[in-house]
């Protein structure tokens, strides 16, 4: 039986067309590990784990463990944002800032 961390799992991969095969190449996880963490009952990841998991399917990591959130909320879709940004390259950073500023300015 799938719990509420594996459905929302199975919904966001399906969302953004993964396979477990696809997702487990991009997280760094097991193909084996995630149908588990999808289909089976008492399966804690690490914080870890679910991060590498978030930030492929492009969410905080929070969103999975809580429980009373069925869809990611502006809040978590906000979190993997920044998350992103702060993995960019500083020249990245800096034309980012750019187009921001373009927004700000209409």
């Amino acid at each position: 039986m799938a719990t509420r961390l594996g459905e929302k799992l199975k919904s966001l991969r399906k969302d953004k067309g993964l396979t477990l095969e696809k997702l487990a190449e991009l997280s760094g996880l097991s193909k084996s590990y995630i149908w588990e963490l999808e289909n089976r009952e008492s399966q804690r990841p690490s914080a870890e784990k679910l991060n590498a998991l978030g930030k492929v399917l492009g969410v905080d990591s929070v969103f999975f463990i809580e429980d009373d959130i069925r869809a990611p909320e502006q809040r978590h879709l906000d979190a993997a944002f920044y998350r992103d940004y702060q993995d960019l390259e500083a020249e990245d950073k800096e034309r980012l800032r750019k187009i921001m500023e373009t927004f700000k300015k209409s």
